[in-house]
């Protein structure tokens, strides 16, 4: 049976909202910066088109931090490779690894994110996972714990078992947990946890009394959310107007984007913000001196601003500077800064409308949110 895209139809284990409903596998592919090897290919070299990583067709989720990148299998081992200077890896170690390590001997991982220099994690019991740095200068105990250690192994975030999303940003994570109610903690210097202060905290922490969240995406400072009944919400630090609501100040409690009630599916990177609506279309706004909203200049926009008039966009991520999308074909998209040959198509170019990435149509999914120049994406 194929399991590529058809004109308007999902592909077969794919559900629009992020969640995974038939166990397929995937190929994983890698391209751009490799500094630290988190292209996973066992060297550094920086490369400006998709390559392979490895020979196995049974990886299942991914996830990139800074320099760092993991990725999840069918049988629910964990592998991670790259920078791992304060433990991000999650080896037991601050070595930097070209190829990727797998994580313990555990089979239960679910779903994982990449932060600056943390990840989190779910496993298949619902539990919730951290590793990497803990402290900053002032600490702010961005992995939960309750304290400002550093760590290099997987730690538990107290005894809950009803996690059921993540997303880890600069220095903060947040989360929801299966009652649709969201939770944040760690670095909260620019509001970005949304509790409405700008304290930092080490243990999670309610964000209001909701309890229909849906969607996260967690940015640098910034934070991107969608409520069940469709409407998208920001808040954090707002500068270039990446939070949408049309202007640059900075907000601590969660603000309405718009009155909208048809988005889909959120990224949120370096002061960028992409989305898709349910119609297919794709919106971007933020930060854009490189291009990197697709729509042409390198205007800002504290708005949502339309690229271009299709309607066949399906799922999105951003990066560092770049931003990506997946149409309904299976097909590839990339713009923005291209200057370690991250958007994959060949060259170092910046682009500031939708560039296809070579001509597969075999796309399943790129991560929501890389943090430096390179990326990694699962096909078919």
């Amino acid at each position: 049976m194929s399991r590529r895209y058809q004109a308007g139809i999902i592909k077969p284990g794919f559900n629009p909202l992020g969640t995974q409903t038939t166990s397929y596998a995937y190929e994983l592919w890698a391209w751009g910066e490799n500094d630290y090897g988190q292209l996973g290919r066992g060297n550094t070299t920086s490369l400006s088109s998709p390559n392979q990583v490895g020979a196995l067709t049974s990886w299942l989720t991914v996830a990139s931090g800074y320099k760092f990148t993991l990725a999840t299998t069918t049988g629910g081992t964990l592998f991670t490779w790259g920078r791992n200077q304060y433990g991000q890896l999650g080896l037991g170690n601050t070595t930097d690894y070209s190829s990727p390590k797998q994580v313990g001997a555990l089979t239960n991982w679910s779903k994982i994110s990449g932060g600056q220099w943390h990840t989190v994690a779910l496993k298949t019991d619902g539990t919730l996972w951290v590793w990497g740095r803990n402290s900053g200068a002032p600490a702010s105990g961005i992995l939960g714990l309750g304290n400002t250690t550093d760590y290099s192994s997987p730690k538990q975030v107290g005894a809950l078992t009803n996690w059921l999303q993540i997303s880890a940003g600069y220095r903060y994570s947040v989360a929801i947990k299966t009652d649709g109610t969201l939770w944040a903690w760690g670095w909260n210097s620019k509001g970005e946890l949304g509790l409405g202060d700008t304290t930092n905290r080490s243990s999670p922490v309610q964000v209001g009394a909701l309890t229909s969240w849906s969607k996260i995406a967690a940015g640098t400072n910034y934070t991107v959310s969608i409520r069940t009944n469709g409407t998208l919400w920001a808040w954090g630090y707002n500068a270039f107007g990446q939070l949408g609501i049309g202007n640059t100040s900075d907000y601590s409690s969660p603000k309405q984007i718009g009155s909208l009630t048809t988005w889909l599916d959120i990224a949120a990177g370096m002061y960028t913000t992409l989305a898709v609506q349910t119609n297919g279309t794709l919106w971007a706004w933020g930060y854009n001196s490189f291009g990197q909203l697709g729509i042409g200049n390198t205007t800002n926009y504290s708005s949502p601003k339309q690229i271009g008039s299709l309607t066949t966009w399906l799922k999105v991520a951003s990066g560092r500077y770049k931003l990506l999308a997946i149409k309904t074909d299976g097909t590839l998209w990339s713009w923005g800064r291209g200057i370690s040959g991250q958007l994959g198509i060949g060259n170092t170019t910046d682009y500031s409308s939708p560039k296809q990435v070579g001509a597969l149509t075999t796309w399943y999914t790129t991560p929501a949110k890389t943090n430096d120049y390179s990326t990694v994406a699962l096909k078919y």
